[in-house]
């Protein structure tokens, strides 16, 4: 399983006062993913709208973004991605935005809630 995940939609899934610093938020959320993916084998994206400044790396994950930061443009991007994709149906979309999840399945990926995800890579 791939996974492409809408990093701010899960990281707005908990009410941690991310918004007063989002590069932190962001930095957290890799720290997560990384450690997830590490431990389950998994294939894992983030989309965020803008890049992270200064910018965030990882040898386990992949972190992206939208080519033009804008309202949604993550979510724009996740859906160019899986339609790029040759095996959508093998790809999971995390995010919480019907709109997205909406399109997701239209494109042939399955779709998990960002809070549902959290509590996921939270818990190893």
């Amino acid at each position: 399983m791939r996974w492409l995940v809408d990093g701010m939609n899960v990281i707005g899934t908990r009410p941690d006062a991310w918004w007063r610093d989002r590069h932190a938020a962001m930095i957290r959320l890799v720290d997560m993913l990384e450690r997830w993916a590490a431990s389950s084998g998994a294939d894992v994206t983030v989309v965020f709208e803008k890049p992270p400044s200064p910018p965030i790396h990882s040898t386990v994950i992949l972190v992206t973004h939208a080519p033009k930061p804008r309202q949604d443009s993550a979510d724009d991007e996740i859906i160019r991605l899986l339609r790029a994709d040759g095996e959508p149906q093998t790809v999971r979309v995390v995010t919480s935005d019907t709109w997205l999840a909406d399109r997701a399945h239209a494109a042939g990926a399955s779709v998990e809630p960002a809070r549902a995800f959290r509590d996921l890579i939270e818990g190893d």
